[in-house]
């Protein structure tokens, strides 16, 4: 599943790459995130400016005391079930989002060793990660909450290396498909025909993802497996 991600992209390259408009917004750098900390993220939906959402998906129809119970379980959004499930099943044509990231983390199982990885576009800045968003009414604040999930798929033979327990990965978008998801064209399954996307890979260091300060530049640095015969690269 696609539960750490990362968004270094400036403001102004994400403005020209996805052709909106950035107003009020602070820049973001961000080197690692897990989403199981609800962080902001600037996304792109039929909206004309980037906005700004919180990852973890809060249906507009929750009447719930506390928000973080239902949004460590719509950090993801599968694509085998999304039509089924009541989180999501209303957003697939209405509330289609694009999510940027400059990269992710996995982690690849060898025998007793769990190695993270950081997996980023090797022919590009960014991808383009689908995702669906909703926005929900907090009855006692009155405070407008908008909200994102992450689209998920069955790994591709490269993702499937590297994720090898759960062989899952985000559905990426190429860039010819962007302007269709985000006009709602199109089932989920014509997203499904393309995923042998240009990709590349290396491990890095757990120490720093599972520290208390993973948010630095060195988390997506190569870490040399040194004590591992065996190694993807």
């Amino acid at each position: 599943m696609c539960y750490s991600n990362s968004s270094t992209s400036t403001n102004v390259d994400l403005s020209k790459r996805y052709k909106k408009s950035i107003q009020s917004i602070p820049e973001q750098t961000i080197f690692y995130a897990s989403g199981f900390n609800f962080p902001t993220w600037r996304v792109i939906s039929k909206h004309e400016n980037v906005q700004l959402m919180k990852w973890g998906l809060i249906p507009n129809w929750f009447n719930g005391n506390d928000t973080r119970v239902i949004a460590r379980s719509t950090l993801n959004a599968r694509t085998e079930s999304i039509h089924e499930k009541a989180s999501f099943k209303s957003l697939v044509k209405s509330g289609r989002c694009i999510i940027p990231s400059t990269g992710f983390f996995e982690w690849k199982h060898e025998n007793r060793n769990k190695i993270p990885y950081f997996i980023f576009p090797s022919n590009d800045t960014v991808f383009s990660m689908a995702g669906l968003f909703d926005t929900w009414e907090n009855p006692l604040t009155k405070e407008i909450n908008t909200t994102f999930s992450i689209l998920t798929c069955e790994a591709n033979s490269f993702m499937a290396e590297i994720h090898n327990a759960k062989k899952r990965m985000p559905l990426i978008l190429p860039k010819k498909q962007e302007g269709n998801w985000l006009q709602d064209e199109g089932e989920i399954q014509d997203y499904l025909k393309d995923l042998n996307h240009e990709l590349d890979a290396h491990p890095v260091d757990s120490r720093i993802l599972l520290g208390s300060n993973p948010n630095v530049y060195e988390a997506q640095l190569k870490f040399e497996l040194k004590n591992l015969q065996q190694t993807l690269f």
